[in-house]
């Protein structure tokens, strides 16, 4: 402990001279509460962490990657003989994994990186919806969260098809037929996508979209999001208490953690946590180069997608669904999320006090589990109402009767507290007791003991 507490304060006593000297305070990030050094707290960071690497990466194919469907006779040709009339994209890709040092390291890590990335965004995205972050006054800020989170699966859309497998424009075709599915919006993005129509038009678009586009707009879109987490700081922690305070002021900053070494240091030890694994997965189970474009030797019967739409396209199995249904209820549910801090005004944060909202987030990550799975395991095939009914019913009936029966529970424990504590006295707010006393008038002392102690 007497070195711990020797260290923290020599270096504080350092980064303090620093900070003196190079003015660091007026660019650096505002401070949190301790309260927040969890990994919890910090799943926005892990995404744009992973966001940050994949560029990194990305940046070092761009050195050997070549967007061309014209034949090749590089290196490529002369180490397969047969296959020097391959594909350049594809050809390049092949020249990277087997003749670049380090290079199937490399095209592995920002492969399973942006696995890794999409997941982290699932669960950024999960964690605020249950805990309320999206609530006033961070409207704005969940909206802009959105948007990344579709502009990541866009990410990984279009970066699919770069390699150039047979597989791979399979998936991509059936993926934009389904956009262009889309009213209205779908002829507008038509010429957008398709270009001239021709494979190399496809190509280049899918790259221009991949390399520089989407990232712009992602790169955008994040500042955004951490200027507004800046304006109005980390939420506090979820509670049932509709008086409580939505943000921290600034007054209260000399006792937080600042940004400058702590918090940078924090994020710096999972940033590195995550290369280290990301690297030794890419290690252990490199990724294996499927076969060219024009190879209809080996073209597999059904098309399946990456991880991340094998949902939508396993949607598209049942019966009586067709592409329209499918991108219809799609876009609902998108209109849905991004819409949601103005359907659910209630200014209680807790789950237990939204139970709605918590059927409809339960239900939405089991239908996505399980036609996930689903995909993976019986690619197009036709699933009847029946069997449609005997697998997605169980999921929307538990939530039904499960999350309705604990919000219950709670109200009845949550009053019965409130009556215990004498007087009838209850929150602004609290859901309202049957039977109690008139309410009591509260001094300020007693109503903030109450506040604290009823979480």
């Amino acid at each position: 402990m007497g070195f711990e507490h020797w260290f923290n304060r020599t270096l504080n006593r350092v980064w303090g001279f620093i900070e003196e000297r190079a003015g660091i305070p007026n660019w650096a990030l505002r401070p949190q509460p301790a309260f927040t050094f969890k990994p919890s707290y910090w799943t926005g960071a892990f995404v744009a962490n992973a966001f940050f690497i994949q560029v990194v990466t990305g940046l070092l194919l761009l050195l050997y990657y070549e967007p061309s469907v014209g034949p090749t006779l590089t290196a490529c040709g002369q180490a397969v003989g047969a296959l020097s009339q391959s594909p350049a994209a594809w050809c390049s890709t092949y020249y990277l994994i087997n003749s670049v040092p380090m290079g199937g390291l490399l095209l592995s890590s920002h492969l399973y990186g942006a696995y890794a990335m999409l997941f982290l965004a699932f669960v950024h995205f999960y964690r605020g919806y249950y805990l309320g972050a999206y609530k006033k006054p961070r409207e704005f800020s969940w909206m802009a969260g959105t948007v990344l989170l579709l502009l990541t699966l866009g990410m990984g859309f279009t970066g699919y098809v770069l390699p150039y497998t047979q597989i791979s424009l399979n998936a991509t075709n059936v993926g934009i037929v389904l956009a262009l599915r889309l009213p209205t919006l779908g002829a507008l993005t038509a010429p957008f996508l398709l270009g001239d129509g021709t494979p190399q038009g496809l190509l280049s678009r899918m790259f221009a979209l991949h390399v520089l586009v989407i990232p712009l707009a992602l790169g955008a879109l994040l500042y955004a999001h951490i200027a507004l987490f800046e304006s109005h700081g980390i939420a506090p922690p979820a509670t049932s208490d509709p008086t409580q305070r939505s943000r921290y002021v600034r007054s209260e900053e000399k006792e937080q953690v600042p940004f400058w070494p702590h918090i940078f240091f924090y994020m710096t030890k999972w940033a590195l946590l995550y290369l280290g694994l990301l690297f030794g997965i890419a290690a252990l189970w490199p990724w294996q180069l499927p076969t060219y474009v024009g190879n209809l030797t080996a073209i597999q019967s059904v098309t399946e997608p990456d991880w991340y739409f094998l949902w939508l396209f396993k949607l598209v199995d049942f019966y009586g669904v067709t592409p329209v249904i499918a991108v219809g209820a799609t876009t609902l549910l998108m209109v849905y999320v991004l819409l949601l801090p103005f359907l659910d005004r209630s200014p209680r944060r807790h789950p237990r006090d939204r139970p709605f909202v918590v059927i409809i987030g339960n239900t939405l990550l089991g239908f996505f589990i399980l036609l996930t799975v689903w995909g993976g395991l019986t690619p197009g095939v036709l699933i009847y109402p029946l069997g449609v009914a005997e697998r997605l019913g169980p999921i929307l009936l538990v939530n039904l009767i499960v999350v309705p029966a604990f919000y219950l529970r709670y109200r009845r424990s949550y009053q019965r507290r409130l009556i215990d504590r004498g007087s009838g006295y209850r929150l602004p707010g609290a859901y309202p007791i049957l039977g109690a006393p008139p309410r009591a008038t509260a001094a300020p002392a007693t109503r903030t003991s109450e506040a604290t102690s009823v979480d």
